[in-house]
C-alpha cells in the first residue's frame, strides 16, 4: 500500500511539472505587429516588469474603429535591456516600428503583465527622409 502511494505521488508530482513546464515555457504564437510605440514603463510592487503599448494603426482596416483606437499590450522579459532601450528611444521620436513577439498560454505576474512578449524591435523607414521609388512622382 505504501509503495503505490508513493508511485502515485511521484507520477502526480511529474503530471504538475510537466504541465507547469508547458505553461511556462510554451509558445503559443509569434508574429509581427507594426505600428508606434505609445508607452514603456516599470511596473509593479512586488515584480517590476516593463510593459508597454502600441498603437496599430489600422487606418481604416476595421470598419467604424479610428486609427488610433486599436492598440496592442506587450511586456519585456527580464535582462532584454537592449530591447527597452531602444522602445524607450522609438517612444520618444514617435518612429514607426515592427515588433517581433510571442504569445505564451499564461500570465505569471514575476514575468510581465500581458501574454505577448517583444523579442526583437525593427525600426521602419522614416517618411521624411526616404526617397519614392523609381517611376513614380516623376515629373
Amino acid at each position: 500500500m505504501k509503495k503505490v502511494l508513493i508511485i502515485t505521488g511521484v507520477v502526480l508530482l511529474a503530471i504538475l511539472i510537466g504541465v507547469f513546464s508547458f505553461l511556462y515555457l510554451g509558445i503559443y504564437d509569434e508574429g509581427i505587429r507594426a505600428g508606434t510605440v505609445l508607452r514603456i514603463s516599470k511596473k509593479g510592487v512586488i515584480w517590476k516588469t516593463y510593459e508597454g503599448q502600441l498603437a496599430l494603426e489600422s487606418f481604416g482596416a476595421l470598419k467604424k474603429v479610428s486609427p488610433l483606437a486599436e492598440t496592442f499590450d506587450f511586456s519585456v522579459e527580464r535582462g532584454n535591456d537592449s530591447i527597452v532601450r531602444l522602445l524607450e528611444s522609438v517612444a520618444l521620436s514617435g518612429e514607426r516600428v515592427n515588433l517581433r513577439y510571442i504569445k505564451r498560454y499564461m500570465v505569471f505576474p514575476w514575468r510581465g503583465k500581458t501574454m505577448y512578449f517583444v523579442r526583437g524591435v525593427e525600426r521602419g523607414p522614416n517618411p521624411e527622409t526616404q526617397s519614392p521609388p523609381p517611376g513614380l512622382f516623376r515629373h
